[in-house]
């Protein structure tokens, strides 16, 4: 291997009382797909802002750079010294063309006026080596989340960037530019530029990492070779414990007596649903599997009232219930966790105490509707201690909260209602692995208790890992149902073969 392009030696990072990062060690070379792996808090945002410039490391540290001390002053400096970090929320603006953001900063102009064509010919190279399908000259506003991050990584190479920062980069794409994306990263490797790739996902880590950095509590706990990155390996350092009890199962997946809780009948909507019907029983957990796009979410909407259905029911229970919207279906007992926690679930400018008796407002108002604050108070207290919330208190606004730890607050408020019958969503999504035991702890738990869970997922070893049948869907309908026989487990290749259709040629 050529020398190290990056080191970083004892560096270390405290706001305050509080130290962040300690004497962390980091070596990056080029060519290299760098993983930098830990749960939420440990410090790897942390670390890759001091590289970047945009925090100054406590003193006694050194950061160098092909072999040469440098200070980075700010985020400019980190530029200059050929480092470029693209955020989880990219950093571009859409009313701008594609040319005047990679430009942003370093405009071209002539007489006082934007020089747009020449900084259009400028990128132009750039686009066509990374195959973009779309022109300088293109708002950016008009692009779709995987050509954005297109524009990100010009951006980075036409700065001539000698390293490369990726935070969580697949989190807003589709599978299919997801794996455009790999062979992206892949390409740019292969040209000899260094890419520390920050993910939470294993199966992208497996796909791209030629080394990974394990990083808890802010230090750096281990580094792994590509023979040695492993599942059970990564998890261990991430957590410090061991993974055996991951994805917990102490409820009976067989224990199935009478009705079904929910059964979902010919629900349809003449657009992305057809037919579709599905069952849950009392303490059971059944995933809803399937590709993206093939109608998960759309069909968990139908149910709970948030779309119309143009055919078809829903029993709960084994009686016909009419559901027009998600405010009745919290009362005939069906709770949904969203997939979109900020957008659609929590009020992030609201405190966690709030966020958790938003559901139980007016049961618990007094007479003349004034809030009882201290049953609102005691319950957040319990959920708090139950689902294993970290905050300092309830009072604290969930907005600054980890996302395994907001998670968990919004599912504190469904939980409030004691539900019959619990739809998640996407339960771990931008979860750590920490966090995303601890709520597959939460499930077995409410499924032990005699909860009906639904659990929709695009992780297929979460799928495997804690649900005890899968029904999966392609384009719309229900595809097939996939259950555990006797010891043997979930098969991944049976999941895959029905949600793409492949069984039907084998047949």
């Amino acid at each position: 291997m050529n020398d190290p392009i990056l080191e970083m030696r004892r560096v270390s990072k405290s706001f305050f009382s509080i130290k962040a990062l300690r004497d962390v060690d980091l070596t990056v070379y080029p060519g290299e797909i760098h993983a930098l792996m830990g749960e939420n808090g440990a410090g790897k945002s942390t670390l890759m802002k001091i590289l970047s410039g945009a925090y100054r490391p406590d003193p006694g540290g050194e950061i160098r750079i092909e072999g040469k001390p440098v200070h980075i002053n700010g985020p400019l400096g980190g530029r200059a010294a050929g480092i470029s970090i693209i955020y989880q929320e990219l950093s571009l603006a859409p009313n701008l063309s594609v040319a005047q953001n990679i430009y942003l900063g370093r405009e071209v102009s002539r007489l006082g006026m934007l020089a747009r064509e020449a900084m259009e010919a400028g990128v132009g190279p750039i686009l066509e080596r990374l195959g973009a399908d779309f022109a300088p000259s293109t708002p950016v506003g008009n692009l779709s989340m995987g050509q954005r991050q297109l524009v990100e990584i010009a951006r980075a190479l036409h700065a001539r960037s000698k390293i490369l920062i990726m935070d969580e980069p697949t989190t807003a794409l589709s599978a299919g530019e997801s794996e455009r994306l790999f062979g992206l990263i892949r390409q740019l490797r292969a040209e000899g530029l260094a890419i520390i790739y920050i993910s939470h996902r294993m199966d992208e880590v497996y796909a791209l990492g030629d080394r990974v950095t394990v990083l808890r509590d802010g230090t750096m706990v281990g580094s792994l070779d590509k023979p040695e990155i492993r599942a059970d390996t990564i998890v261990r350092l991430m957590v410090g414990r061991d993974v055996s009890s991951f994805y917990k199962k102490e409820h009976d997946p067989t224990a199935r007596h009478g009705a079904p809780v929910l059964a979902a009948v010919d629900i349809a909507d003449d657009r992305r649903v057809r037919g579709c019907s599905l069952t849950v029983h009392s303490g059971e957990v059944v995933g809803l599997a399937g590709l993206v796009g093939a109608g998960r979410t759309e069909l968990a909407h139908l149910i709970i009232g948030a779309a119309p259905k143009t055919a078809g029911h829903v029993e709960i229970e084994g009686r016909n219930v009419e559901i027009r919207n998600p405010g009745e279906a919290l009362e005939a007992g069906i709770a949904y966790l969203t997939e979109d926690r900020k957008a659609l679930g929590l009020f992030l400018d609201m405190s966690c105490l709030d966020n958790i008796n938003l559901a139980v407002l007016g049961r618990d108002a007094r007479l003349g509707g004034i809030l009882d604050r201290d049953k609102a108070r005691d319950r957040a207290k319990k959920a708090f201690a139950a689902l294993g919330i970290r905050a300092a208190d309830a009072g604290v606004t969930v907005g600054g909260l980890s996302g395994g730890n907001q998670q968990k607050v919004l599912l504190s408020r469904l939980l409030a209602i004691s539900p019959k019958i619990l739809i998640l969503d996407e339960p771990t999504r931008g979860v750590d692995v920490g966090a995303k035991s601890e709520i597959y702890s939460i499930i077995d738990n409410l499924a032990k208790s005699g909860t009906a869970v639904l659990v929709i997922s695009s992780d297929l070893p979460e799928i495997i890992g804690i649900c005890d049948r899968v029904i999966v869907m392609r384009a719309g309908h229900i595809a097939g149902e996939i259950k555990r026989t006797g010891a043997s487990p979930l098969n991944q290749e049976d999941i895959m073969a029905l949600a793409t259709g492949t069984e039907q040629l084998d047949a």
